[in-house]
């Protein structure tokens, strides 16, 4: 098990790229099995999760094709289906919540996807039933297997359809759509997931010759068509990324240029950090954050405070509640976080209490944030990374700490974010991996 040293209280400064997009990533290499034609992919980020999936395919057959550092060209012209009976591919599958991204397209296109019980982050209850609902509604026959925690799904034809999500779910609508592509006749998908990966997705499909209207609304029609091709896609950067170098930057009063941030994709991110006081200018498609000493947080029109919460697109992303909350630990003021989504990803904030924060963690869902505008650094501590999001705030928080703090189970944030200490100590921060 790896882990960060971090000698914090140094100003960053310089440039930084955002990596790709790691949840369009999962959805839009899982889709290159929907073709037997080439799909070149761009702007691949190198994390784990993305790494194991991109190890899951090539064990399918699917041809690997390094073309840069960031691309790949896939080809899924042999896949062997035989691989879903084996225990390599129970073990490799259910170690990465991820995988579960494949079913759509081998439903769509072979008729058959089998996968077990998928693991991830430890943030609450992840519930997939949005997923096999949509598969049964297209005409597939669903199995799950308590005693193996496997899931099945079958189908000789998908037929398309009109349904109603139960929740708006990216990787739930996402793994719908490409099943649909393939299916016969329409199919309506209304409470569909909206956000920019889905876009994207649809984008990159319809570039394959699918069949997709409304790309962009929460109404959905797709026309299935009967076989789809290859195509290049590049992908967007990542829109957490970009958020945790914001609050990373107000943190540790340092000037820091965001290069590339497709700023039109961000929706209320900038927004809501400059609701926490935090200076930025948008300069072309980069975002300039200046060196700050103070940032203070803005209160509602009638005076009451500040609630930052989660939602569905395009309100504000849940992956990015922790940094929101980590931030607003040395502005000046209070604000409530809400994070409506999952019931554990807020338990993280004993350990930046234990740095010194305040913080009322007020049930699962909400905390309270006294921010001490910088009157009390915090304190450098020895913690673990719970999961990704939470992992990159106690180091955004130990990077402004005084002292030495260390970050065990680095191998969380290594999932979503790629080569993040040698990014770091490019701009300045003080920080050794080892273990």
């Amino acid at each position: 098990m790896s882990s960060f040293r971090v000698r914090g209280g140094a100003k960053l400064k310089g440039e930084i790229v955002p990596q790709g997009a790691k949840n369009e990533a999962l959805q839009i290499i899982s889709a290159v099995l929907l073709t037997q034609e080439p799909v070149h992919i761009k702007k691949i980020p190198n994390i784990r999760d993305v790494n194991l999936l991109i190890e899951l395919l090539a064990d399918f057959g699917v041809q690997i094709e390094k073309t840069g550092e960031e691309s790949v060209r896939f080809t899924a012209k042999d896949v062997n289906l035989d691989f879903l009976e084996s225990e390599d591919f129970k073990n490799k599958a259910a170690g990465l919540r991820g995988s579960i991204m494949i079913l759509g397209p081998l439903l769509g296109r072979f008729g058959k996807g089998k996968m077990p019980k998928p693991g991830g982050d430890k943030i609450g209850r992840r519930r997939v039933d949005t997923h096999f609902t949509g598969f049964e509604k297209l005409g597939a026959k669903f199995k799950y297997s308590t005693k193996a925690s496997f899931y099945t799904v079958e189908a000789k034809k998908l037929k398309g359809t009109y349904m109603h999500l139960d929740e708006a779910s990216v990787t739930g609508t996402a793994n719908i759509i490409m099943a649909a592509v393939l299916a016969e006749g329409t199919t309506t998908i209304y409470n569909a997931a909206c956000e920019p990966y889905i876009q994207q997705l649809c984008r990159m499909l319809v570039s394959m010759g699918a069949k997709i209207e409304g790309v962009g609304s929460n109404l959905l029609k797709i026309e299935g068509v009967e076989s789809l091709g290859g195509t290049e896609h590049t992908m967007l950067p990542d829109m957490i990324e970009i958020g945790s170098f914001i609050g990373m930057a107000a943190m540790t009063q340092s000037e820091i240029t965001i290069k590339d941030a497709r700023i039109d994709q961000l929706g209320l991110i900038p927004e809501t950090f400059q609701r926490l006081g935090i200076k930025m200018e948008f300069r072309g498609d980069d975002i300039f954050i200046p060196e700050q000493k103070h940032y203070e947080i803005e209160s509602f029109i009638d005076g009451s405070i500040l609630t930052i919460a989660d939602a569905i697109w395009p309100g504000f992303t849940p992956d990015l509640l922790s940094i929101a909350l980590v931030t607003a630990t040395q502005a000046k003021g209070t604000v409530l976080i809400h994070q409506k989504m999952f019931e554990s990803r807020l338990f993280f904030v004993d350990k930046l209490i234990d740095m010194g924060a305040q913080i009322i963690l007020c049930d699962p869902h909400r905390a309270t944030v006294i921010g001490l505008d910088r009157k009390f650094p915090l304190r450098g501590i020895q913690m673990t990374s719970p999961d990704i999001r939470a992992g990159v705030s106690l180091l955004i928080a130990a990077l402004s700490a005084e002292g030495e703090s260390t970050i065990h189970n680095v191998e969380q944030i290594d999932r979503g974010y790629q080569f993040i200490d040698k990014r770091l100590k490019a701009l300045g921060a003080d920080i050794e991996r080892f273990g």
